[in-house]
């Protein structure tokens, strides 16, 4: 069962209508409705509440599917927690250069490398509409 009508509408606005994981606006994606993201997935015991959702793109929503670790590239580390925007401040996990999103904590890389964060599409788009600000001001 998808989220409830009141709730998507609080977890657009509350986003500001950009995927809280690679900052992409709704409008500036495709013509494709952002998914509401269970941050726990379902499978997992997650439901559709405001603090367990996330607004996230296409892109992102389908390579985080139900994970809820990852590892750290470049690393031998074991499985740390994905970035949890309901919990965490971007910033404090990943900062721009330029178009490019750039982990700086081992939470923000597992997220980049996961969420394939910089793929060209991503990036791409990014440039194009001048992205490159931290989403929480």
């Amino acid at each position: 069962m998808p989220a409830s009508t009141e709730l998507r509408e609080l977890v657009v606005a509350r986003a500001e209508n950009r995927c809280e994981y690679c900052t992409i606006h709704q409008d500036h994606d495709r013509v494709l409705r952002f998914p509401v993201d269970r941050i726990v997935a379902g499978q997992h015991g997650g439901v559709y509440t405001a603090e367990n959702t996330a607004l996230a793109c296409p892109h992102c929503n389908g390579k985080k599917g139900p994970n809820l670790t990852s590892l750290v590239p470049g690393t031998s580390s074991p499985p740390v927690p994905l970035f949890n925007p309901r919990t965490e401040r971007w910033s404090a996990h990943f900062q721009f250069r330029g178009p490019i999103i750039v982990g700086i904590t081992d939470v923000g890389r597992a997220t980049v490398a996961l969420l394939d964060m910089n793929a060209d599409e991503r990036v791409s788009l990014r440039a194009a509409r001048g992205y490159g600000e931290d989403p929480n001001g």
